[in-house]
C-alpha cells in the first residue's frame, strides 16, 4: 500500500495517522517532491475509475493559470490533462491510498481510508 501526500495537508496528515493507528503496512511518497510519472498517474486512474479532472484540484493557482476550467473534459483531452497532473503535481488530489487489492481511493475522509484498509492492505 503506498499513500500520496503532501506533508502541509490536514486530510494527508490525518490519513496517516489513521493508517498508523491501524497498524497498516505502507509507504510515503511526497508526490511533489517524487513527482509521478504521466505512466504512473494514468496507473493510479485505472485503479481509482476515475478520470484525470476528477483528480485535478481546480482551485489551485496553477489550475487557473492554465485555464483548465475551460479544458474539455472528454477522451480527446485525456492526455492533456494527465500531462498537466505530472507536469503541475499540486493539481494532484491528495491523498491518494493505493490499496494491495488493485484498487486505490482519495482518502480525503476517513471512511474512505478505511475503505483502503479494508481492500486487502497488509
Amino acid at each position: 500500500m503506498e499513500i500520496w501526500i503532501n506533508p502541509a495537508c490536514s486530510k494527508c496528515r490525518s490519513a496517516v495517522r489513521l493508517l498508523d493507528a491501524e497498524g497498516a503496512d505502507y509507504t510515503v511518497r511526497r508526490y511533489l517532491e517524487d513527482v509521478p510519472s504521466p505512466d504512473e498517474i494514468r496507473a493510479v486512474l485505472d485503479r481509482l475509475g476515475l478520470e484525470p479532472w476528477d483528480i485535478t484540484r481546480t482551485q489551485e493557482a496553477d489550475a487557473k493559470e492554465l485555464g483548465l476550467k475551460d479544458w474539455p473534459r472528454d477522451a480527446d483531452a485525456r492526455e492533456r490533462w494527465i500531462t498537466a497532473l505530472a507536469g503541475h503535481p499540486k493539481l494532484i488530489q491528495r491523498p491518494i491510498i493505493t490499496a494491495e487489492d488493485g484498487t486505490a481511493v482519495v482518502g480525503r475522509s476517513e471512511e474512505a481510508v478505511r475503505d483502503a484498509l479494508g481492500r486487502g492492505a497488509s
